[in-house]
């Protein structure tokens, strides 16, 4: 007997790409991945801190939509810091 295969575990455990790749959860992943990216390049330009905010409200925006409520309000307070140090490098 050959030992199983990843494509033969996925179809074991019906994997449905289409079920689990819901306009929600690609929002939330196109948020998510928005963030980092602005995080990992805010000492370039103090617009990318502003477009950390802008992802962050966006992932707020999923937390509450998803039903997380907890992340929802957490990314609403990181982006209200992110605001407050766009604030003071544009100074």
């Amino acid at each position: 007997m050959n030992p199983p295969t990843i494509v033969s575990s996925l179809i074991i455990f019906n994997f449905d790409p289409v079920a689990i790749f819901t306009p929600l959860t690609i929002f939330g992943l196109v948020a998510v991945i928005a963030m980092v990216v602005c995080y990992a390049y805010e000492s370039r330009s103090p617009g990318f801190i502003l477009a950390f905010a802008g992802a962050c409200v966006l992932g707020s925006i999923y937390g509450f939509l998803q039903g997380a409520w907890p992340f929802g309000a957490v990314e609403l307070v990181w982006s209200a810091i992110a605001i407050s140090r766009w604030r003071k490098t544009r100074r």
